[in-house]
């Protein structure tokens, strides 16, 4: 079953306090209401971690990184609100400026050593918290603030997806900064001109979704149970691997007619669902998801996910013996949008169901151009690691693509692979990658 946190016993070295925005709504709260992908990611949780040097956190105490926060919540009205349910069931937010928790801890380590024994692992390093039992008392968002013995800092986010997408996620950490950085905030934040996804005419489909399914939840937390103990690693791609994999991909095929230009994400996407359909053998995906979203909200956008498209991919073939470049065919071509479908789903039972988003099928996210880098900078630094984790991922499987920090002036591009699968099959996948491609 999927595994709770500790949620009123921080540990001995985290402190917790409370902010609420700057101007308190006091009589005039309003009322969120969430569309039908709210409702769909609602059991999902998003966590981002930056990691910044001591030069870049030079001089911050932990009040002057709070600071920010009281005026940021000023511009997300929900982000410092409670889940609400209606006479129907179907939940809102209710902005009441309840507010986000702030819980600051120190590691015994520097940034090196913790490189060293976890990697990019956020384990430890966002608050583990998930909505429930008590929606009306549960924070949406915890930041995490954890001091390094060498002085450097890492700031971790767990940001209910409810609220928005990754891509909402990562602007509001940006908006942070950037008012840590003396920079005025906008008045507000206006709401994203949210578009249906085109569907072409030859994958409209009013079969049920396959993309998403419903689920159980434990107890009475927002939290889907999981019957494998679902384990995560972070595979790190340099950008001569990338060459080496681009070139082998294009060598499979000799056709260059019609040519469609095909991204990193997609290439690594078909590498990755080709291992594991060699891993689980007659059990391999015969199904699969490709999740996108537009890349980067509109300067001062609100967080929605509005923008999240999911589209299924069915073979009827084994994928692990067919050629790379032909799975990135499929990717590229053939996917086949069901959002249509997914609200008529969600609206159909009023948004009162519960529903696995992420790892419902083998799920593959494509946030290789998320501006984790730029986007994030302390006393003017970028930080010099950033990672994403989501929390919440099914028994399937779920591969998020990320950008990595530049290997050199050149500005060569590598790629993070976060990977969320049942232990036993990651440590095929880690042996299997590591063996035929050197990625580790």
């Amino acid at each position: 079953m999927g595994s709770l946190p500790d949620l009123d016993t921080p540990s001995p070295s985290s402190r917790i306090s409370t902010v609420v925005p700057a101007t308190p709504r006091g009589e005039e709260n309003g009322v969120y209401h969430l569309n039908y992908m709210d409702v769909l990611t609602k059991l999902h949780y998003i966590r981002p971690v930056y990691f910044f040097n001591s030069e870049a956190v030079q001089g911050f105490s932990i009040s002057d990184l709070k600071k920010p926060m009281f005026l940021l919540l000023d511009l997300y009205s929900h982000v410092s609100g409670r889940i609400r349910r209606s006479e129907s069931g179907r939940p809102f937010i209710k902005c009441n400026d309840a507010g986000v928790r702030i819980a600051e801890s120190h590691c015994d380590r520097t940034l090196q050593e913790w490189f060293h024994e976890n990697g990019n692992s956020v384990d430890g390093l966002v608050h583990d918290h998930v909505l429930g039992p008590a929606l009306a008392f549960s924070p949406l968002v915890f930041v995490k603030f954890t001091w390094f013995k060498c002085g450097g800092l890492s700031v971790g986010l767990s940001w209910a997806h409810v609220l928005g997408d990754a891509f909402s996620a990562f602007n509001f950490i940006s908006k942070w900064s950037q008012i840590l950085a003396g920079q005025a905030p906008p008045k507000s934040l206006h709401m994203p001109n949210v578009l249906k996804p085109q569907i072409s005419p030859n994958s409209i489909t009013e079969n049920l979704p396959i993309s998403i399914k419903r689920t159980n939840i434990v107890g009475e937390y927002w939290l889907t149970a999981n019957y494998n103990d679902v384990a995560t690693h972070s595979f790190h791609i340099t950008s001569k691997q990338l060459h080496h994999l681009v070139t082998a991909t294009s060598n499979q095929t000799s056709d260059t007619t019609n040519k469609v230009k095909t991204s990193y994400f997609e290439i690594i996407s078909a590498l990755f669902w080709k291992c594991m359909t060699n891993i689980r053998e007659d059990f391999g995906p015969k199904v699969v998801t490709i999740c996108t979203c537009k890349s980067n909200p509109a300067e001062n956008e609100f967080p929605t996910n509005g923008f999240l498209v999911l589209s299924k991919i069915e073979v009827n073939f084994s994928s692990g013996k067919c050629e790379i470049s032909k799975l990135v065919e499929l990717i590229t071509e053939k996917k086949i949008v069901e959002n249509h479908v997914m609200e008529k789903v969600v609206e159909g039972d009023e948004g009162k169901e519960d529903f696995i988003v992420y790892g419902a099928n083998l799920m593959f996210v494509d946030l290789e151009e998320a501006n984790i880098y730029d986007g994030v900078k302390l006393n003017g630094q970028k930080p010099i690691v950033a990672n994403c984790t989501f929390h919440g991922v099914g028994d399937q499987g779920a591969i998020l693509v990320l950008p990595a920090p530049e290997e050199n002036k050149d500005g060569g591009s590598r790629r993070i692979v976060t990977v969320f699968m049942p232990r036993e099959e990651l440590n095929q996948l880690k042996d299997k990658l590591g063996g035929e491609w050197g990625i580790h």
